[in-house]
């Protein structure tokens, strides 16, 4: 491929779909060799949405898993379907390729240039063929105050790749894809690491190192948290809807003393949230409490319509100004007043 940008093509906004060529430090970059198309200024070229993929790649089996995820949506809503469609096609082939960009347009009735639009926005949807193992590091805040940021670099020293980089072959068994996440929604357990979306809490570089280490040599850790270790295609599969039949994973921990702690101190203090349900509440005090909001309803809607006040906070009402209330304003006058008389 030309290292020349196609500025007539002026496709903006989306970066290349690349089949992955070699990477300086060992790992897979974008398409086109080890030098992937850039535009004047530095950036990395666009993905050209014409480019030809190939939708018939994918089989009557991907079809008909297709159907079943279409059929979840109302009639005539298929394109609310190209979330989990993009997954399955990661979930085919490691990434989604240009192929997987034709299949969902075919599909759902879309174009080329509205499938790439969305996963072009989703960190999710991967553009380069991505390895048995998608290593996230999370960076963000509290866990990069806490080790996340040295664990990152520690593995990208140790597996000699960058962000999005994959150390190995795609294809073969081992090979680690790794990425640094903005925040990976554990901030209990920070810092954190996941591997292909399940927890591994509490890291150090050490632990990290330990991890990717059993990754490489074929073994699978059990996570801290979550159902054990899948393929990064097989995980795709069950973002996409379909469920995880492993009996393993069915009875795995979801959560921990952390996340748990709240609810705990909460019950040794007797407390708890208010419930509505029946078999808390009589139908007469279900109606008590409608008739009361809707009481405190009404009031609040005379009072928008009047002008008067609302039981509401201090915080919510209107503030107090020489216009609306002359004893509000200051006793030598706003500088405005002074500036007219000339103070």
């Amino acid at each position: 491929m030309s290292s020349t940008p196609d500025v007539a093509a002026g496709h903006a906004g989306m970066q290349d779909f690349g089949t992955g060529g070699a990477s300086p430090a060992g790992g897979v970059g974008p398409a086109g060799g080890d030098r992937p198309r850039r535009t004047p200024d530095g950036r990395l070229t666009l993905l050209d949405i014409e480019r030809p993929g190939n939708p018939d790649v994918f089989d009557q089996r991907v079809r008909d898993d297709a159907a079943q995820i279409i059929a979840r949506y109302p009639a005539g809503q298929s394109r609310s379907a190209l979330l989990p469609m993009l997954h399955l096609v990661q979930s085919e082939q490691g990434y989604v390729s240009p192929d997987g960009i034709a299949f969902c347009a075919d599909v759902l009735g879309l174009t080329k240039a509205q499938v790439a639009a969305v996963a072009t926005f989703y960190t999710m949807y991967k553009r380069q063929p991505t390895g048995e193992y998608l290593v996230s590091v999370c960076t963000n805040t509290l866990c990069g105050m806490l080790g996340g940021d040295e664990i990152y670099q520690t593995l990208s020293e140790l597996l000699g790749v960058g962000m999005n980089q994959t150390a190995g072959s795609p294809a073969e068994p081992g090979s680690i894809t790794l990425e640094h996440a903005e925040c990976l929604a554990a901030c209990d357990y920070a810092p954190v690491v996941t591997v292909n979306y399940e927890f591994f809490d509490n890291q150090t570089t050490e632990s990290a190192v330990g991890l990717v280490e059993q990754l490489r040599s074929g073994n699978r850790p059990a996570p801290t948290r979550g159902a054990p270790l899948c393929s990064f295609k097989q995980i795709s599969r069950q973002i996409a809807g379909f469920v995880d039949d492993r009996p393993e994973a069915r009875t795995a921990p979801a959560t921990g003393a952390p996340t748990e702690a709240g609810v705990t101190v909460a019950q040794q203090l007797g407390h708890r949230a208010p419930s509505y349900g029946p078999e808390t509440s009589s139908a007469a005090e279900h109606a008590e409490r409608a008739a009361a909001s809707s009481e405190r309803h009404a009031e609040r809607a005379a009072a928008n319509n009047t002008g008067a006040r609302t039981g509401s906070s201090a915080h919510d009402e209107p503030l107090q100004t020489s216009g609306s209330d002359p004893s509000a304003g200051s006793p030598t006058g706003g500088q405005s007043e002074r500036i007219e008389k000339g103070e």
